[in-house]
């Protein structure tokens, strides 16, 4: 087990509790520009390949340094700065982005963009590593739900209010100077993550055996060795890498989608975005009481389900009244499939290893990171973004057949 040097008092859990949530307010600020920004690369004449590219590349990164990450995080006497310091340094990106938009010619600007997100993919790996080591760390076994709804509706709650005051600027302001405006302004919200963030106070811990004075040669010998010892976690990761694929698969699709087919405006995607935003609130304090009273796996089964139907509604449809009401019902079981997907993968992890099984789940999720959005795109090409879609329905009906069928040897999951 992992050595604490000691218990955190009640008033320090109280105090990062506190500091999560106001942490989720800077990132939900910065956060609101991630949905403009294919729309951005879109309107600069990016290519469905380069589109898809922004939604692969941290899986690239992902894939490659997952592990070594989560061998190097899992040696840290405390991992908290290397979260706060991670995340700061993803959210400036959007800043970066505002400011070659204005001092790059609109030839270089989608390939300069490109470049600056690859680089942020480094601290982006990091940071979905010691994410989930740190929320599960502040919440404990019994807390995930309660934690992470709060956090995530408070982030919903930001993104809407952002995202309603930045569709009215984008309309009412010149095209690139609306874009440049929403990027930097929005990028403040890293800063304010860093200060909060950074004062979150965990136990100091020691390394399990696994990774330490060992080859890397040898560490995935032991990552072998204890795979075969949970065979719980590899199944619940191996359908939920199934799962994440299929929505992997369609997130370059949708903005390309209402961009392309439905001739969207600036404030027609916006309306969008906010209404999914507005019902991941809805849903995540929903869904966290619907998990009370009718258990983790109904919750599992039902978002599943119903989450498939985004995608399919939406290729059926040019008119953006129904998307928004598509949009709608997306989010509301998106924010099931946030909070169901992370409490099941936690119960799964052995404490000790946390950072190495979290980063092992990442690399799968990684995998899918990089295969999937390509694709997507791909398949765009060939049968029409509308076509594509649909069969990133038809994989997520998969991932829900898999989740369906009981797996006696991982505990039914």
């Amino acid at each position: 087990m992992t050595n604490e040097s000691q218990a955190p008092s009640f008033e320090t859990q109280k105090q990062n509790y506190r500091n999560v949530q106001l942490d989720a307010i800077g990132v939900g600020l910065a956060s609101a520009a991630a949905p403009f920004l294919p729309v951005f690369l879109a309107r600069l004449g990016a290519t469905n390949f380069q589109i898809g590219l922004l939604s692969s590349m941290p899986g690239v990164t992902g894939l490659i340094l997952a592990l070594f990450v989560g061998r190097f995080l899992q040696t840290r006497r405390n991992i908290v700065p290397w979260f706060s310091l991670s995340r700061l340094l993803v959210l400036s990106s959007y800043a970066f982005t505002g400011l070659i938009a204005i001092f790059i010619t609109e030839a270089l600007a989608v390939k300069s963009i490109l470049a600056v997100w690859a680089l942020a993919t480094l601290p982006q790996t990091a940071l979905a590593v010691a994410f989930s080591v740190v929320m599960n760390a502040v919440a404990g076994s019994d807390g995930r739900y309660t934690l992470l709804s709060r956090r995530w509706a408070i982030i919903g709650l930001t993104n809407a209010v952002v995202t309603f005051l930045a569709t009215q600027m984008l309309d009412r302001v010149l095209f690139p100077l609306n874009y440049q405006i929403l990027f930097i302004g929005l990028s403040v919200g890293g800063l304010v993550s860093f200060y909060f963030s950074s004062r979150i106070v965990l136990p100091d811990q020691s390394a399990p055996p696994l990774v330490g004075g060992q080859t890397f040669k040898e560490s995935l010998r032991s990552y072998r060795e204890l795979l075969r010892t949970n065979p719980a976690f590899v199944s619940f990761v191996s359908k939920r890498f199934v799962y994440l694929s299929a929505i992997a698969l369609g997130a370059p699709l949708f903005p390309l989608y209402f961009v392309r087919q439905v001739a969207a405006s600036d404030a027609q995607i916006g309306a969008i975005n906010m209404t999914m935003t507005m019902m991941l609130m809805v849903g995540y304090f929903s869904w966290a009481r619907i998990s009370r009273n009718r258990g983790a796996r109904f919750v599992l089964l039902a978002t599943t389900l119903g989450l498939t139907l985004y995608p399919a509604l939406t290729a059926a449809t040019l008119r953006v009244e129904w998307i928004i009401g598509f949009a709608a019902l997306a989010g509301f079981f998106q924010a099931g499939i946030d909070l169901v997907f992370f409490d099941e993968l936690m119960k799964t992890v052995p404490p000790e290893y946390s950072a190495t099984f979290v980063s092992v789940a990442q690399s799968l999720q990684y995998l899918s990171a990089i295969l999937a959005p390509l694709i997507g795109t791909f398949l765009a090409d060939y049968i029409g973004l509308d076509g594509a879609l649909l069969v990133s329905a038809g994989l997520r009906l998969l991932g829900f057949l898999l989740f369906l069928i009981p797996d006696r040897r991982a505990g039914g999951k």
